[in-house]
């Protein structure tokens, strides 16, 4: 379907010329709904989603300071830990539709259908319009990159920038002009302000391409890739040098970092750090900042400093880890013996819930378990890590194609003779191998980040279709075998990730993948050889096939739901394997009450911590807003969890006394006396372990204290001191989204204490 019609040799008009480059493709515009949906669907549902970046966005939306620094509170006490274009573009949204879940995940969203089409775009030129669609449906299709499109996370932002860079750099290379390459490494610089270095994974891809594909001069092609480098650099590295050289007094508090610089924080905390997987601020191996499980820090078991869910013990032990753990240097890292520290923040904010167990992997009553599958269930180190049971799901599913595809183009590979096709080709080959290798050795990642895979394995697929499927067609030798050994191990390797969830979503899946890959093998083997009709019939009946398994796992973040914190594809894992998601069982079951197992991100469901895990308390709410004096603030909290749904839901100004790990140096004792001292704030709402007085430890989000060095014990003892707890019964509700035990945070165990300080 097309909207130009031109007789062979008429000369076009150029609006005519304009329609015939950008005309309707029909089954690209079906393929963007899908994406649309998958990206879409129910997203009005989750209320808070990643509550720390939500969190970001409402205090942002209070004053241009805030939204400049992309300040966590409304104080602009301390950042998150990333850099803020995203955030400034979620603020956007809200600013235009209010402040809610779907409102911060509409770009992310929006991005994501946008990505699909920027496939379709770079691929089709080269490699024919069925290759494009291909292209675009795997995009869409790829499980994780939905998953992380329903949220407000970064990387589908991220990854959508990345994409219109490179279909810069394809037309720069084209042209030859220097303008547009150098326009190309900016966009590169632009997603380095979102995410940092994950931004430069693309780079060996860029400079490649352009050296191979440039139609200028060796000479040229030095000189204006020097430059685009410059402006790399420049761009990446604006916004940090400003914040770095403005007076700290003048700034908030660059989160998560070890010395409050943006580019200490981009190359060490978000930077080497995730390819060595030291996540502690203090050193490798050990709690930074006193940042400790609760259960160690106050005596492990049950009892005062035992975390609980509901006031109950948390089930398989005591939060965060055990005894055991802090021995062996690895506190709040159960069944992850090879690595320590602190849990990373920010990238899905997902913290130890309670309930997590050494060695025992899975996602049980909606809480997170660290397993065998290594720290986030991102499976053992090696080169196949990828194929690991709990990886493959989310983004891996077409990479035995995408092996073979590269077999087919590059059959024809001569280096005095490199076509087109090579070179793109190669361009997606250098944004895909260093991506998998990162992958298959960094020691800390979530596996949201694997939607980096997605643009190269989904252009590979599409273009690798299509040069199989001609040399199929044509009886091409040895390399017409090709499209039926692609269609038979990817069908196999489907078989492989589907089979373990049988108990789950049912056999009839993964047999059914498996019968229909031998099925359509045998077909492909015979079908050239009586009509091409048939051919081609067989071919689009294995295409589809091969969408199944990652079409039905991309939908599961509807039909089950997800964390929103740290989202991930799939109805679930093997327990004691990773991410059984119980929930899962009981909607497949039909059950109407899920319990302490629906599904984190819906509405009302415990999940991960900052999602409705902590909910407003309205009577808390009232009694600080009827005696507020006159206050800048309503109160300061001892964790964001606590100040998030304050800031998100009543718009009101709120101080978070540290950032997401606990660690960061926002306050000292003397500025915040000053604070009380010049009437800015009087409340302070803590969250107790139930270790107080001389240990000073204050519980943080759903298994961790801020304490010890670098942690804020000196301020909760100056507030212990100088301040007067109000009784629980005038301020602590006990309705919907309360808990007698907690005042209102969702059952995450300890109690809130409210202060107030006077001077």
């Amino acid at each position: 379907m097309v909207w130009v019609n031109a007789e062979p040799g008429r000369e076009l008009s150029p609006t005519a010329r304009l329609g015939r480059k950008y005309r309707f493709d029909l089954y690209v515009a079906l393929i963007a709904l899908l994406a649309a949906f998958l990206n879409g669907f129910k997203i009005w549902t989750d209320h808070y989603v990643n509550s720390y970046y939500t969190m970001t966005v409402g205090s942002m939306l209070q004053s241009f300071h805030n939204f400049f620094f992309a300040s966590l509170d409304s104080a602009g006490s301390v950042t998150v830990d990333k850099p803020p274009l995203t955030f400034w573009i979620q603020t956007a949204s809200a600013y235009l539709f209010g402040l809610h879940g779907w409102s911060v995940i509409l770009p992310q969203a929006l991005a994501g259908v946008g990505s699909v089409i920027l496939l379709y775009a770079m691929v089709k030129p080269t490699f024919g319009t069925a290759a494009g669609r291909i292209a675009a449906l795997a995009m869409a299709a790829t499980p994780v990159a939905a998953a992380v499109a329903r949220t407000n996370n970064i990387d589908a932002m991220l990854v959508f920038t990345l994409l219109l860079a490179s279909s810069v750099l394809f037309k720069a290379a084209k042209t030859g002009k220097i303008w547009t390459l150098i326009g190309a490494f900016a966009l590169i610089g632009a997603a380095f302000n979102m995410k940092m270095l994950q931004a430069y994974m693309v780079l060996p891809a860029f400079y490649l391409f352009y050296i191979i594909a440039a139609r200028v001069s060796w000479r040229k092609k030095a000189g204006f890739l020097a430059a685009a480098t410059g402006v790399l650099i420049i761009v990446s590295m604006s916004w940090a040098v400003i914040v770095d050289n403005i007076p700290e007094d003048k700034r908030p508090y660059i989160g998560s970092s070890s010395t409050n610089s943006v580019l200490e924080l981009a190359f060490g905390y978000n930077g080497v750090s995730r390819l060595t997987g030291n996540r502690g601020q203090g050193g490798e191996g050990g709690p930074p900042g006193g940042f400790a499980p609760a259960s160690v820090a106050a005596g492990a078991g049950t009892g005062a400093g035992s975390a609980s869910v509901n006031g109950a013990p948390a089930a398989g032990g005591s939060a965060g880890g055990t005894a055991d753990d802090a021995q062996a240097g690895q506190p709040g890292m159960p069944g992850d013996g090879a690595q320590g520290g602190q849990l990373m923040p920010g990238d899905g904010a997902g913290g130890q819930t309670p309930g997590m167990a050494a060695n025992d992997g899975g996602q049980r009553g909606g809480r997170f378990y660290i397993g065998g599958g290594g720290a986030f269930n991102t499976g053992t180190k090696g080169p196949l890590r990828l194929f690991q049971s709990e990886l493959s799901g989310q983004a891996s599913w077409l990479l035995p194609f995408v092996g073979f595809a590269l077999i087919a183009i590059f059959a024809s590979f001569r280096y005095r003779n490199i076509s087109q096709k090579h070179k793109e080709a190669l361009f997606w080959l250098a944004w895909l191998v260093p991506v998998m290798g990162f992958f298959s050795i960094a020691g800390f990642f979530h596996q949201y980040y694997l939607i980096m895979l997605a643009p190269p394995a989904a252009a590979l697929t599409g273009a690798g279709w299509s040069v199989m499927w001609n040399a199929y067609r044509e009886r091409a030798g040895w390399t017409s075998w090709l499209l039926p050994a692609a269609v038979l191990s990817t069908t196999a390797f489907a078989w492989y990730i589907i089979h373990p969830y049988d108990g789950v979503i049912g056999s009839g899946w993964s047999i059914g993948i498996a019968a229909g890959g031998v099925m359509f093998t045998l077909l492909l083997a015979v079908a050239n050889r009586i009509s091409l009709k048939l051919s081609r019939i067989t071919a689009v009946g294995a295409l589809l096939l091969l969408f199944v398994g990652p079409l039905y796992w991309a939908a599961t973040p509807i039909t089950y739901g997800q964390s929103s914190m740290l989202p991930q594809a799939g109805p679930g894992s093997l327990n004691d394997k990773g991410g059984m998601r119980q929930g899962a069982v009981d909607l497949q079951n039909g059950d109407e009450v899920q319990d302490d197992s629906q599904v984190a991100g819906q509405e009302g469901g415990p999940g991960m911590p900052g999602q409705e895990s902590v909910t407003l308390n309205e009577k808390a709410l009232q009694y600080l807003k009827e005696h507020n004096t006159g206050e800048t603030y309503l109160f300061a909290a001892s964790d964001f969890m606590i100040a998030a749904p304050y800031i998100i839901d009543a718009g009101e100004k709120v101080i978070s006394l540290r950032g997401f790990s606990g660690n960061d140096k926002t306050y000292t004792v003397a500025e915040l006396e000053a604070l009380v001292s010049s009437g800015k704030v009087k409340y302070f709402m803590m969250m107790s372990g139930g270790a107080k007085g001389g240990t000073g430890l204050v519980r943080f989000g759903s298994g961790g204290v801020m304490g010890g060095p670098g942690g804020n014990s000196e301020i909760t003892s100056w507030i212990e001191e100088h301040g007067t707890v109000i009784p629980s019964e005038e301020w602590q509700g006990t309705g919907a989204g309360s808990s007698s035990d907690d005042g209102g945070f969702g059952g995450r165990g300890g109690s809130a204490t409210l202060y107030e300080v006077k001077l």
